[in-house]
This record gives structure tokens, C-alpha cells and sequence, in this order.
């Protein structure tokens, strides 16, 4: 089976062209391929498949094997997967995901894509402001954002440390699993350091912390400007770079931009 290896601000994800290639198990496939020693090495896998409401579809799978419903930063990377590689012969495509399809205006340098507006569609506010929650015995405020999949953001003065400091690995999975999220969560630890300016850690249901999650991101900017913390367009930045994002007050729909890169080719052998 071929395959490309390709990332987004670290967010990095093995990606099959399905015009071309099979996949049985897309599931198992996942978890083998994803796997940082005996895989490729990735936060999960990405199907590229035709599609008949759009130019092409877009069908992610986590780390664990869950399928996953949308990824800003893997949505931008099949956008330019779907240029560079000629499944596509312009620069403003439309890709179907698992939250709708998602339109997107791509930069082209040389006749490669260099980066992606995408097109995220409507938040939505899934929780009160700074609704309350308790994980390992403390309790915590967030503020729930959907961008087609579920997100609980959370501002620094809820902890005792700064966000480099807390340990994900411990306080993640209480998140993720608790019972306010039946179908789990992401999870955003977020410090505002002005109107314009963000900084994040993620963990991402299914995959644990990422370099990067461009949904987290654009939720992060929609929970920060509810609480009215920022500016309509924000910068975001995440551990592997940073993202612009604007929520569109007037049309209500949310902007992402950001780089999208092509690391490696090769062979896997199921």
C-alpha cells in the first residue's frame, strides 16, 4: 500500500489515496500505522476517497482506531494532497468529512500548495460559560465549543501552574472520560496573552496530546472571544506552530488558516 506522511503544524497523519488504493481494515490499519516504533509513526490515519457531493472525501481515523470526525489541520493537508497530486485542477475545492463538507481556498507556490483557508463552518456553544466540572477530586470551569466534534476549553487561571507546566498525560484522560461527555471530549488548556494573541496545549480524544488540532484551535478562539477575551481574529498558538482564525460574526462561520506539508512517500506492507 502506498502512502504519503504529511503534517500540519506537527499534527501528522498518514494519508491513502483511495482513488488508487484499497483499505480493508481501515481501523486496524490505523493503530498499526500510527504506532511511533513498530508503524510509521503518526496521530492517525487519513483516507482520501471520491466522493459524490464533493471533489473528494476526507475519512480520518485516531491513533486507537476511533474514527474520528473532523481534523482542521488533516483537512487542510487533503487539500493540498488533492492538488500537488492532481486529483484535483484548482485551488478552491470542497472536501466531505464526518461534520459536512468543508470548503477550502488554497495558496499555490511553484504548483504546490503552501497553505489553507478552510472554511469550518458554524460554532456551536455546547455549554454554559464557564460551566462547572470535577476531575481527580477539583473542580473546573469550561467552556464548550462543537466545530463538528466536541471541545472543552479551559483559561490558565483555572490551574495552579502555567498550561507548559500541567501534566496531560495524568489530567487528560479525566477530561476525555467523563461523564458530561458521553462521546468524550478534546480538551484545550488555553492562556489568553492579549486580544490577539492565544497560546494551547490539546489532548485529543483518541490520540492523546498532539503537536497541534485545528478544530481545538478554532474552538479556542470561539470560547475566548464568548468570554470576550479576544478579537474576532485571533492567532493560535499551538506546540508545532501557529494558526490564524476568524470567526465571521456576520455569515457565523469560523476561518482557519495554516500551513499544510508533504514529508515522505513509501510502501507499507499490511
Amino acid at each position: 500500500m502506498k502512502f504519503t506522511k504529511m503534517q500540519g503544524i506537527g499534527n501528522d497523519y498518514v494519508y491513502v489515496n483511495c482513488f488508487e488504493e484499497k483499505v480493508e481494515d481501515a481501523s486496524g490499519l490505523a493503530v498499526a500505522v500510527s504506532d511511533r516504533h513498530f508503524g510509521i509513526g503518526s496521530d492517525g490515519l487519513i483516507l482520501i476517497k471520491p466522493s459524490d457531493v464533493a471533489d473528494c472525501q476526507m475519512d480520518m481515523y485516531n491513533l486507537d482506531g476511533t474514527r474520528g470526525a473532523m481534523c482542521g489541520n488533516g483537512v487542510r493537508c487533503v487539500g493540498k494532497y488533492a492538488y500537488d497530486h492532481h486529483i484535483v485542477d484548482r485551488p478552491q475545492i470542497s472536501v466531505e468529512t464526518a461534520s459536512g463538507i468543508k470548503y477550502l481556498d488554497m495558496k499555490v507556490k511553484d504548483g504546490k500548495v503552501t497553505a489553507v483557508t478552510v472554511d469550518m463552518g458554524k460554532p456551536v456553544q455546547t455549554s454554559d460559560l464557564f460551566e462547572e466540572i470535577e476531575v481527580g477530586g477539583k473542580k473546573y470551569h469550561f467552556i464548550g465549543v462543537s466545530m463538528g466534534n466536541p471541545h472543552a476549553v479551559l483559561f490558565e487561571n483555572e490551574f495552579d501552574a502555567p498550561i507548559e507546566k500541567l501534566d496531560l498525560e495524568k489530567m487528560g484522560p479525566g477530561f476525555e472520560h467523563h461523564d458530561k461527555f458521553p462521546d468524550r471530549t478534546n480538551t484545550e488548556f488555553i492562556r489568553v496573552i492579549d486580544r490577539k494573541h492565544i497560546k494551547m496545549r490539546v489532548w485529543e480524544r483518541g490520540s492523546g496530546e498532539t503537536m497541534a488540532c485545528g478544530t481545538g484551535a478554532c474552538a479556542t478562539a470561539v470560547a475566548a472571544i464568548l468570554a470576550g477575551y479576544a478579537d474576532d481574529t485571533v492567532e493560535v498558538e499551538l506546540l508545532g506552530g501557529c494558526l490564524t482564525i476568524t470567526w465571521d460574526r456576520e455569515k457565523d462561520t469560523v476561518y482557519m488558516t495554516g500551513p499544510a506539508v508533504e514529508v515522505f512517500n513509501g510502501e507499507y506492507t499490511q
